[in-house]
């Protein structure tokens, strides 16, 4: 999605029209899929829980996908990609202040995990600030300086984009955090996916209408990039993404979600520089792997939180049954 929403954002398309082009799109395909093939029972739609749905939607169908894109516009996509492995530090962060995570910084465990969050920082604040020289590859040698200037790596652009992406990440992390939790209260992923899809089809055509009110042109789609844009990430990014993202929140929580963000990163670096022939350069190579090693961190502390607090259980389960393991050997006189 990155390098083909990059290439049509490059060719001309409104990133407020592609954001809302997608999610109607996805809620026609999805809905169908929810409303026919749905084996879990569907739970009732109240008020309170449709204003919860809205305000799911509209921090990130809206608030979120359209600071992606712009800040994508006026970066690359692989320092898009790169700068969004964040998240699981901010995801951190919102769960240690919401007490969903607890930390104890005379533990071990909490000091990695704060640690690595504030390396995770730092890497993204290296990347911003940074850009060193340049790495000579075969096929962006005959990128001109013009190109270059066209995608968006002069500082101003650059410091703009990346406060985007910034804010972008935190409305995707407050985003996965109330799904999850709303998961519980709505257990079924596929209906919730297509209420998702349908309330940001409707809050991105309305953000949309505001910002482009003087640019009906920006409405126009052909068949080239700008229309497999708006198929590709409306059905395979929102569509299918948002019920699959629903399953392993579902099962395994947001901070394991969040952790396969270095994979999306080296397949976009790699695409991104072959494809659209972005410049890869030094320091931010570096700046990638410092948040990639804080990230890990992060996983390596909540990892150690998980086992012992499993440890914890078990032992207190075998601690509850004990007399009657003593009973089962035939030591009833003590009891």
């Amino acid at each position: 999605m990155s390098i083909i929403a990059k290439f049509a954002l490059d060719q001309g398309l409104s990133q407020h029209v592609l954001v809302a082009y997608r999610h109607a799109l996805a809620f026609l395909v999805i809905s169908p899929f929810a409303t026919f093939c749905n084996r879990n029972p569907r739970p009732k739609m109240t008020f309170p829980l449709l204003v919860r749905i809205m305000l799911l939607s509209l921090i990130e169908p809206v608030m979120d996908q359209n600071l992606y894109f712009t800040g994508m516009k006026l970066t690359t996509a692989a320092f898009t990609s790169t700068l969004f492995n964040v998240v699981p530090a901010f995801a951190f962060l919102l769960a240690w202040t919401l007490k969903l995570e607890k930390v104890d910084v005379r533990r071990v465990n909490s000091q990695v995990k704060l640690f690595g969050t504030a390396v995770t920082v730092g890497g993204a604040m290296m990347m911003t600030l940074v850009k060193g020289s340049v790495l000579n590859l075969p096929w962006t040698e005959g990128v001109s300086s013009e190109q270059e200037t066209q995608s968006a790596s002069d500082d101003h652009n650059l410091i703009y984009g990346s406060l985007m992406i910034a804010t972008c990440c935190v409305c995707w992390t407050v985003f996965v955090t109330l799904q999850a939790i709303l998961l519980k209260s709505y257990p079924d992923e596929l209906s919730l996916a297509a209420w998702i899809c349908l309330m940001g089809a409707v809050e991105g055509t309305v953000c949309a209408l505001v910002i482009e009110w003087n640019n009906p042109s920006a409405w126009s789609i052909h068949m080239d990039c700008r229309l497999l844009a708006v198929v590709y990430s409306g059905v395979i990014c929102s569509g299918v993404a948002y019920y699959v993202q629903g399953l392993i929140l579902k099962a395994k929580g947001p901070i394991f979600l969040t952790a396969f963000g270095p994979l999306s990163m080296i397949i976009v670096t790699i695409m991104g520089s072959i494809v659209l022939a972005e410049k890869i350069y030094t320091a931010r190579v570096v700046g990638a792997a410092v948040i990639v090693t804080g990230l890990y961190m992060v996983l390596w502390g909540k990892g150690r939180d998980t086992k012992e607090a499993k440890s914890a259980s078990a032992t207190a389960t075998n601690d509850f049954n004990y007399p009657e393991s003593i009973e089962s050997a035939g030591d009833v006189s003590i009891i």
